[in-house]
């Protein structure tokens, strides 16, 4: 499954150069181009804290359902 706009991502990896640990919870708000997504990171308020463009592969999909996990 790829990934798109709003999806619901996680930081697989410590990125210490962005000063973003691992696990972080963000949410993809543009792509740059093919496989680099900029990830917007918010507090539970929705006060956004920190935005970083990163590779597929500093991300883990995440979803909320069975149906969307297919």
């Amino acid at each position: 499954m790829s990934m798109k706009l709003l999806d619901t991502v996680a930081l697989r990896r410590d990125r210490a150069d962005l000063g973003l640990p691992s696990g972080l919870v963000g949410v993809i708000v543009d792509e740059w181009e093919p496989g680099v997504f900029e990830v917007e990171f918010a507090d539970l308020e929705g006060r956004a804290y920190a935005c970083a463009a990163l590779a597929t592969d500093d991300l883990l999909l995440l979803h909320h359902s069975l149906s969307e996990a297919a």
